[in-house]
């Protein structure tokens, strides 16, 4: 992504006629940072994770790890007195035992982009007298007043996954093998819920497309009683099978995994209805051939049972409520857009004092707002207008006649902040009133909110610190920060982020920084939708403030497609993944030359990894007369053979949008490569498949193009949870830099 000259001079000095720099090997690097950044896992260990607030309001429980060794142990923080103290630790749960993680619970934390072992999370009770933990493919039941762990007995036939309280806390449900199952408590025994499922036809688990794109984890839903169960069954019947092999290990098994691709055949989902106790499903009926994708569904205190569902081309949302005894379902609203529509994973916030739900919907120009509707889904008021930018609404709850609505949003795109919207009862006085800045501080915001709204925990980075976590009172007051004892990096980035004409941008300049030279210029690249690269956070740039230490200016630019700007921003990207995005980074690109004498614009790279991976070999493929060196880390290379649901939103269905995927695709551009260029790729890659790079790499082969490739054996998408592999190719990646655009001159 990322000489006050006249914009033709600019243009001129990006232009054909730019000359790459010689190519004189570039110096070993100094990656002691690197080092220390890989091994803290970016900073990250020693700090609170996962912040829940109990439901009495008077603890909030976290995770955290060592600051040196990533297994995350459970901590109390008590409100009353701001005391903290450690409660469980994996190896006070497991004994002399070590973590050992199952195929299936390793691909569900890849999914989770989690990279830290021990407790990957944990739940309360109802009351909040006893927590679950699932450890190494097992149950445990923590009991608060009696500081017992208790360990549920499930049985043989495979892992526990994605375990459940049942609402009056008597049971825990969960998925083993392919169905779901249930222990009481009060007898320590388990009960088969659902029964057949197998891998090719699972019960209650969320399949590929759900939880990589739609941002679902789960499979099933408890009833507010307790009684019944919903859950998904996935059939697979027909859909691809791919294979990820070990290349290092020959005699070992490939891994299977289901994976659809643009069109070709989908999962087939369905969703039904059990009682717990035992009998017949009673399948929901919807238009499963109209709306296949199943992509959230809600089932919580006294509102109905919800999903929503999205037609392939994910231009039609309908919320619906169904009926659990029947199966008969009733729309409540349907959202339509041209290109696509965004999910709100949240689902709607049912409210008994507003007498409907609160929905993140959109507005007549398809721009995001947070809508009041009644219980026929009839829209009554605007709470948030689209013009303050709410992207996901946190939380309702009720005060006698006011009700308040906890959203996330801003105007800034390079910010998220915490909100509080006050509305009156509709049975008290409709309409709105003012919102309360619960974050005020220049960052990224994230925030927990407790039962009725408090305490809070919200977590800040801002572009001097690192994550911080700091609880709240539901008045808004401070209380006291959660404890952390991780490691601070040494390094604090030098980046000035800054709208450049119609572009957020960043620009990293060396610590060392001399304004009477020019420097090579690095393009940090995403580019892709549904996420914006620059951001007001520190954690954001200490890779990037290293390699501008190794002698470059390192910039990044948020182009059309990114959220936070409105529709017609975002939507710009449709069908046009190869251009658009592409174009916009080189148009920003020289923005930052003409603003910024320093950037030398005849000699620029341009790195990026998964999208930004595709980025950065479009880059240099299609446009080499502003890029002269490029390193790609796991791209797409071409949309064909990444999954449905993702590529397909943006690119629409084949074979009518055959035209876009060709244009998209980096294949036919291979025989053009005329810069350096390093492909990057681990080889255990399950989300952009290994595939990819070697199907560049033989398109540029057979073109005679000399290039360089690297791939990462056993590595999976999520190459930062190897800190060996992290230091490596950061430093691979500054010498290759350093080799074909030299040094500051």
């Amino acid at each position: 992504m990322k000489l006050t000259l006249s914009a033709l001079a600019a243009a001129l000095a990006l232009g054909a006629c730019a000359r790459a720099a010689d190519p004189t090997p570039g110096k070993p690097v100094d990656t002691s940072f690197l080092k220390r950044f890989a091994e803290t896992r970016r900073f990250m260990l020693g700090r609170p994770q996962n912040p829940k607030v109990a439901p009495d309001g008077k603890t909030v429980l976290f995770l955290r790890a060592d600051a040196d060794k990533p297994a995350l142990k459970l901590f109390e923080f008590d409100v009353p007195t701001g005391q903290t103290k450690e409660l469980l630790s994996p190896q006070a749960v497991l004994g002399s035992g070590d973590e050992n993680l199952t195929p299936e619970e390793k691909a569900r934390r890849e999914r989770m982009r989690l990279s830290a072992g021990g407790f990957a999370d944990f739940h309360f009770d109802a009351a909040g007298n006893n927590i679950l933990l699932p450890l190494s493919g097992r149950l445990f039941v923590y009991d608060r007043a009696a500081r017992k762990v208790t360990e549920l007995k499930t049985g043989a036939g495979g892992a526990v996954v994605d375990p459940k309280w049942s609402p009056d806390g008597k049971k825990v449900a969960y998925v083993r093998g392919f169905d779901v199952y249930v222990i009481d408590l009060a007898t320590n025994t388990e009960t088969a819920v659902t029964a057949g499922g197998t891998v090719q036809k699972t019960h209650g688990l969320a399949e590929f497309v759900a939880q990589e794109e739609m941002g679902r984890f789960t499979g099933y839903w408890w009833s507010p009683d307790s009684k019944h169960i919903a859950y998904e069954e996935a059939d697979h019947a027909g859909v691809e099978t791919w294979f990820v092999a070990d290349p290092f290990k020959p005699n070992a098994k490939p891994l299977e995994q289901f994976y659809p691709r643009p069109g070709k055949k989908n999962v087939a989902v369905r969703l039904g209805v059990v009682p717990v106790a035992g009998g017949e499903t009673v399948w929901v009926r919807w238009d499963t051939k109209a709306h296949e994708y199943l992509a959230a569904v809600q089932w919580t205190g006294s509102a109905p049972l919800t999903l929503q569902v999205q037609d392939r081309k994910q231009q039609t949302l309908h919320l619906l409520t169904a009926d659990p005894k029947t199966g008969q379902t009733r729309r409540l609203l349907e959202e339509k857009d041209a290109a696509w529509i965004n999910l709100s994973p949240e689902g709607p916030k049912f409210n008994d004092a507003l007498g409907g739900f609160v929905w993140l919907g959109a507005d007549k120009e398809g721009d995001g707002e947070v809508q009041l509707r009644n219980t026929q889904g009839v829209l009554q008021d605007v709470l948030v207008p689209a013009k303050n930018r709410p992207e996901a609404v946190q939380g309702v709850y009720s005060s006698r006649a006011d009700t308040f609505v906890l959203y996330a949003g801003g105007a800034d795109p390079t910010q998220r902040h915490i909100y509080r919207h006050k509305t009156r009862s509709l049975n008290v006085n409709p309409g709105s009133e003012a919102d309360e800045a619960l974050t005020t501080e220049g960052g990224v915001h994230t925030a927990v909110f407790g039962k009725s709204g408090g305490p809070f925990v919200i977590t800040s980075t801002t572009p001097q610190s690192m994550p911080r976590s700091v609880v709240f009172g539901r008045d808004g007051a401070k209380i006291a920060e959660l404890p952390s004892v991780a490691a601070e990096p040494e390094l604090k980035p030098n980046v000035t982020v800054e709208k450049v004409g119609d572009y957020w941008t960043a620009v990293v300049r060396p610590r060392a920084f001399d304004p009477k030279k020019k420097y090579p210029v690095v393009l940090d690249v995403y580019g892709g939708p549904r996420h914006l690269h620059v951001v007001r956070a520190m954690r954001n740039w200490l890779v990037p403030q290293w390699l501008a230490d190794q002698g470059f200016v390192v910039v990044a630019v948020d182009n059309r497609g990114t959220p936070g700007r409105g529709r017609e921003w975002e939507r710009a990207v449709y069908q046009k993944f190869g251009t658009v995005p592409l174009d916009d980074q080189v148009k920003g690109l020289r923005l930052l030359c003409e603003k910024h004498p320093e950037l030398d614009g005849d000699r620029v790279g341009i790195v990026g990894w998964s999208f930004g991976g595709y980025m950065a070999a479009n880059g240099v493929l299609r446009r080499p007369d502003v890029f002269k060196a490029a390193v790609a880390g796991a791209p797409v290379t071409d949309w064909e053979d990444y999954d449905t649901h993702y590529t397909e939103r943006y690119m629409g269905l084949l074979p009518a949008a055959q035209k876009a995927y060709d244009e998209a695709s980096l294949l036919p551009l291979a025989k053009d490569l005329a810069r350096p260029l390093l492909l990057v790729h681990g080889t255990a890659d399950d989300n952009v498949y290994y595939r990819h790079s070697l199907k560049l790499s033989d398109a540029l082969f057979r073109a005679g193009k000399n290039f360089d490739s690297l791939p990462l054996p056993g590595v999976t998408h999520m190459y930062t949870s190897d800190p060996v592999v992290t230091e490596r190719l950061w430093g691979r990646a500054a010498v290759f830099f350093a080799t074909h655009l030299g040094a500051p001159k």
